[in-house]
């Protein structure tokens, strides 16, 4: 534990950034494509265990992590889902505290690849209200899942999910939001699968989050993560950093950032990588430090080419 304290001391020191320094934030940041943003469900227990209140989340991802971009999930909010008023607080103090809200991960509304019509109609309905939510803070997307309860072929299933997000996506146009699907389990997390979806929905705000960890299809099928966030890339208008467990140098031990980050760049992206922890053998805030300050390393090492 020490040892990785020490890696956090040395790393912001080795790049300029003290952890939670909002100038020497703005610093690192300046040449690069890549901002920092802070994925709620890093800190899933805190919330769920009534620890940290949800409406306070921008506050916390500023002053306890120096991070200025929020992901949303929506899950700590679905008592609210219908409150306008406290969709008004909770602008109002992401904008208090100058922070950007990025997206909403949106769960639990159903499957967009449904292989019942009216279920299938239905889930994209239980998504609308979040797409207010996302217009409303300033979000670019709401993250979906291309779920099919996995009743029929591949393709089968590609077509019904495609069905879905494409009805979905054709409503979010409205309000100038993206629809992005993570790979998230199951089909979704073969890359090749979720870029042919893709395909077949084939609007402009349509498009993917690749997840740095979620390549679990089945339970022995494990996709190659790198080949999965290279095929996924194309679509990409966010990208999702999991961790889970590092060694004592800092790094995380599933994932070579600086070769998932080197793939996302080889794509062109520029825009928002979330720092998404989910590891249980760490504290959840001692988890989200050490993923930003490796992606903060990574970030650094690239732009010196």
């Amino acid at each position: 534990m020490l040892q990785r304290r020490e890696f956090l001391r040395s790393t912001a020191a080795g790049i300029g950034l003290a952890i939670g320094g909002l100038p020497a934030i703005a610093a690192l940041r300046k040449d690069s494509p890549w901002k920092i943003s802070l994925a709620q469900w890093s800190l899933h227990s805190a919330f769920f265990g009534k620890k940290l209140d949800p409406i306070d989340f921008a506050k916390i991802a500023k002053a306890d992590y120096g991070i200025l971009g929020v992901e949303y999930v929506n899950q700590f909010y679905k008592d609210k889902k219908k409150d306008d008023d406290y969709l008004k607080e909770l602008k109002k103090r992401a904008d208090g505290e100058g922070v950007t809200s990025v997206l909403i991960m949106c769960d639990g509304e159903g499957a967009l690849g449904d292989p019942d019509d009216k279920k299938r109609q239905q889930a994209v309905e239980n998504h609308y209200r979040w797409i207010e939510w996302a217009k409303f803070l300033g979000c670019h997307s709401i993250r979906v899942n291309a779920q099919t309860n996995g009743v029929g072929t591949p393709d089968e299933q590609a077509a019904r999910a495609a069905d879905g997000l494409r009805k979905l996506s054709e409503h979010a146009a409205r309000s100038d939001i993206n629809v992005i699907v993570e790979n998230h389990g199951g089909l979704s997390s073969n890359g090749a699968w979720l870029a042919g979806v893709m395909k077949k929905v084939d609007l402009k705000n349509c498009g993917t989050l690749p997840d740095f960890g979620n390549f679990r299809i089945g339970k022995d099928q494990v996709y190659d993560r790198y080949k999965g966030v290279q095929e996924l890339m194309p679509f990409a208008k966010g990208v999702s950093a999991k961790s889970h467990d590092f060694n004592d140098a800092g790094q995380e031990v599933n994932t070579d950032f600086l070769k998932m980050m080197k793939i996302v760049e080889a794509a062109g992206y520029k825009g928002w990588v979330g720092v998404e922890y989910e590891g249980k053998k760490l504290p959840e805030p001692e988890g989200i430090k050490l993923t930003k300050a490796l992606l903060d390393k990574v970030f650094a090492e690239i732009a010196k080419g």
